[in-house]
């Protein structure tokens, strides 16, 4: 029988990776009436490509992570491009340096490093009876690996540096501010792809995942089979959800009205929780309204500084910053405090000049308001006070600045207690919205059933069960919600990723 997949309006509120994959998969179920709307100007959401120093660099998502059960791993194979290298050791081999310059030994910093690298492999059984948080979870398992008698000869001082100084590289994985914010147990529910978890997209950035998707190479146009169904620069201001005609009725930023048959969010969490009370008429149920409360979303940022030439051996991956406690009293209580919580600076895949440093948690969103010129001579503060070389002064630099955007609030999504205690997860936040209406499937006794129609969904990373955090947990959920409205429209449903299932 015919499908109404022409007259179909389907709206999709946010052109990210998750927006652009569930469009193309529309598109490829033979939907026509698509349309995207993206506040921002540019399309991508927080994957974002850019220009600087003798290449590109990625504000945001920068990795493709793992290989085996990896949509975007899959999707690039799948077009024979050979689009990913390995980043190889650089977050292994770096250096541990101390506030005083002085260099961690390197037998001592890689014994630390086999510690917490060892604690990865035993988290999978041990947490699955852990009732608190992977902050004291990690820490008991860090001091008691210490104590051990093969371990006594480290220097209580320099382990309790490296420690600290780990525990914000765990809370830039995590988006946490601190690990005691993390749920033990809900840190086993994202799953970790098999191979490579630190695969670069060499010299052209996370944008080409994006190309391949809407075919923009092969159409020769820089929205491929997106051109004239995205618009940029359009906020969504009012969702009317609940109307007598079974349809979606938005109110845009420009005073415009638009009806949909569906529509699909795809906004950060941070969004949500900023606005959702307001954006939705009328409010969202109150398990939806749990889980958007209880899933949490944090911010990591980057700081990205080019050089006139490379100061550091060549050898040289970068390094991790140490703070002795009689040091870190020089900032304390100034307005350098911020960077006590830049964790390390690491040399940048084709980029020959330049070092990439995080910094996470309060102060990372502290940074995004202070002036380039005082990021960049805080930036330089650490250099010259940690490295022993002659620094020359920089010549470009650039920092991202997620949290303050309107149109993300955060980096990505993690599992906290709060997500625990409240009983709530990714799979309450993917529920669509739906109504009751007849069933456009015809049965075999021709007689029609009655059932759920998806009027509201919604994708997004932080919509994904076990692959949150990650560009493939966003691909996949848009194609999970893409695949609802096929399935509900009686359509063969194509390949369900296993995640998903």
């Amino acid at each position: 029988m015919s499908q109404p997949t022409a007259a179909t309006k389907i709206v999709i509120i946010g052109a990210g990776a998750s927006g652009i994959a569930c469009a193309t998969k529309l598109l490829e179920y033979g939907f026509q009436n698509v349309l995207l709307l993206e506040a921002e100007s540019r399309l991508g959401g927080r994957i974002h490509t850019i220009p600087f120093g003798e290449n590109v660099i990625d504000l945001g998502a920068q990795w493709c992570h793992g290989e085996r059960d990896n949509i975007v791993y899959d999707l690039v194979k799948r077009h024979d491009e050979e689009l990913l290298e390995s980043t190889g050791p650089v977050y292994e081999n770096y250096q541990c340096v101390r506030s005083n310059r002085e260099i961690v030994p390197e037998h001592i910093a890689n014994r630390l490093k086999t510690i917490v690298g060892d604690s990865l492999i035993s988290r999978q059984l041990e947490l699955r009876n852990c009732s608190g948080s992977l902050g004291s979870y990690l820490t008991n398992k860090f001091f008691d690996v210490l104590r051990q008698p093969e371990n006594r000869d480290i220097d209580e001082v320099i382990a309790r540096e490296f420690f600290d100084n780990y525990q914000k590289f765990e809370n830039s994985v995590e988006a946490s501010d601190t690990l005691d914010q993390v749920s033990g147990q809900g840190y086993l529910e994202f799953w970790e792809c098999e191979g490579d978890i630190l695969l670069n997209w060499k010299d052209k950035g996370y944008k080409e995942l994006l190309k391949l998707m809407m075919r923009s190479g092969e159409m020769k146009s820089e929205f491929g089979i997106l051109e004239q169904r995205l618009i940029l620069n359009r906020r969504v201001e009012k969702i009317h959800w609940n109307r007598n005609d079974k349809r979606v009725e938005l109110e845009l930023n420009n005073g415009e009205k638009c009806l949909a048959d569906h529509v699909i969010i795809t906004v950060s969490l941070g969004v949500l929780k900023e606005q959702h009370l307001r954006l939705f008429e009328p409010k969202l149920p109150k398990d939806k309204q749990r889980s958007i409360d209880g899933l949490a979303f944090g911010t990591v940022n980057k700081i990205f500084v080019e050089f006139p030439r490379a100061f550091w051996p060549e050898d040289w991956t970068g390094f991790t910053l140490l703070w002795r406690d009689e040091d870190l009293k020089d900032i304390k209580g100034t307005s350098r405090a911020w960077l006590e919580d830049v964790f390390g600076f690491y040399r940048v895949s084709y980029q020959p000049n330049v070092l990439a440093g995080w910094i996470i948690n309060a102060n990372g969103r502290h940074m995004e308001s202070l002036e380039r010129d005082e990021i960049l001579d805080g930036c330089m503060y650490l250099f010259r006070r940690f490295l022993s070389w002659s620094i020359p002064d920089p010549v470009n630099f650039r920092t991202s600045a997620w949290f303050t955007n309107e149109n993300f609030r955060g980096s990505y999504s993690y599992r906290s207690m709060e997500t625990e205690q409240l009983g709530t997860g990714a799979r309450e936040l993917a529920q669509p919205l739906s109504v009751v209406v007849t069933s456009p499937r015809e049965r075999e006794d021709l007689q029609q059933s009655r059932c759920d129609k998806p009027l509201v969904c919604f994708a997004g990373e932080a919509s994904s069960e076990h692959y949150y955090s990650t560009v493939h947990g966003a691909v996949e959920a848009g194609w999970r919600e893409a695949n609802r409205l096929a399935d509900f429209y009686g359509l063969p449903i194509k390949t369900i990723p296993k995640s998903q299932l």
